[in-house]
């Protein structure tokens, strides 16, 4: 199981730093967490991840290692760990979310899910015991509990009748964890998810629920789906609230660069997101200094550094105008390099606000960089 140690607290905000140890190594908290769904972070190598990222941890997703490999491949691996060459932590999310992601082709029922794979239409049934033994053979060293994530806009009785549904899985989730062992020679640990869509009495509710489960660690879910910033911030700091201190706060999805500090100051300590490496491929490079949109023109002779503050980072020898170059031709290069610069700025900022919580500055300088980092440059 792992332990969680609160470090610094910033005296103007909830704002906190702390370390998560796991059998694969130690988290330094506030983190980012690379998504790597199929067992890949898209188009950056894994040593990359390490050496240049910085990255302490990746997510990986159940239904998608589940379609493809296979779970009989990766645990012939000897688990995804040693599947994909990654001897750091990985947390994998249960799949609730692409459940969610099915709506068209997917029956949800007190048993189960059923839905029709993405890759060939073919049918499956996800349960909450199937989903914690299948993350037994992925061997994460977080996984999370099966749930439903709402849309958005959700009525409160749907929501209501779902969160209910997600308690109740949670329940089953927990019971086939404890009853069953790793399958490698590293602990496992389940954190469950609070629901409840954008309804604070619902959010404090599902909040009790999964505190009186008693586990590790608790994540935030359903949140970032289409409602508007300033009510996924209320419905964060009201969570935050109630999950206790000594124990790791997982905002699950989100989100930009401005998202991520706004909730550290909320009292977040983990994040995930495809943000960073999905806009990179489409050409828009998060910086130090604001957003680019690198293949406008304005770039087509810019030499200067894609982002002088991350000196010496991976991507940022290399000059805007070559990026857009590259971006322009349909590079892979091009894909590698700004997929490269997103995580190097996400992990650095995640570094930075550590570094700022420590020595006192956070608040202020988060002022300041929100500002910096909602401007197109």
């Amino acid at each position: 199981m792992i332990s969680f140690q609160v470090g610094t607290s910033d005296p103007q905000s909830q704002a906190r730093t702390g370390k998560i140890a796991t059998t694969h190594g130690l988290i330094e908290t506030p983190i980012f967490m690379p998504v790597g769904t199929a067992g890949t972070v898209k188009a950056v190598q894994q040593r990359e991840l390490t050496k240049d990222i910085g990255a302490q941890i990746i997510l990986g997703n159940t239904y998608h290692l589940y379609m493809r490999p296979g779970i009989q491949i990766i645990e012939l691996a000897g688990g995804l760990h040693k599947f994909m060459g990654w001897d750091h932590p990985i947390l994998t999310d249960s799949g609730g979310y692409q459940v969610y992601s099915l709506a068209k082709s997917r029956k949800i029922k007190e048993e189960g899910v059923t839905f029709k794979s993405h890759i060939d239409g073919t049918s499956h049934n996800f349960t909450p015991e199937q989903v914690m033994d299948i993350q037994r053979s992925i061997g994460a060293d977080i996984i999370m509990a099966f749930d439903e994530c709402t849309p958005y806009p959700c009525d409160y009785h749907y929501a209501k009748e779902s969160m209910g549904l997600t308690h109740r899985w949670l329940a089953r989730c927990k019971h086939q964890f404890e009853n069953t062992q790793p399958k490698y020679n590293h602990q496992q640990s389940l954190f469950g998810i609070v629901q409840g869509s954008v309804y604070p009495d619902l959010r404090r509710e599902s909040a009790k629920a999964v505190l009186d489960m008693d586990l590790p660690g608790n994540a935030i879910g359903g949140l970032s789906v289409g409602e508007p910033v300033e009510m996924m911030y209320e419905m964060t700091s009201a969570i935050c609230e109630l999950l206790p201190r000594n124990k790791p706060r997982y905002l699950m999805g989100v989100g930009t660069p401005a998202n991520l500090l706004e909730c550290v100051a909320l009292g977040i300590d983990m994040f995930d997101c495809v943000m960073p490496t999905r806009n990179a491929r489409n050409g828009m490079i998060f910086t130090s200094e604001g957003i680019i949109s690198i293949r406008n023109k304005k770039w087509e002779n810019d030499f200067s550094a894609i982002d002088a503050q991350l000196g010496g980072y991976a991507g940022t020898q290399h000059t805007r105008a070559y990026l857009r170059h590259l971006i322009h031709s349909n590079e892979i290069l091009g894909a590698q390099l700004s997929s490269l610069q997103n995580l190097t700025f996400y992990c650095w900022l995640m570094g930075e606000a550590r570094n700022r919580i420590e020595n006192g500055t956070f608040s202020t300088w988060k002022g300041l960089m929100v500002e910096k980092l909602m401007r197109r440059l």
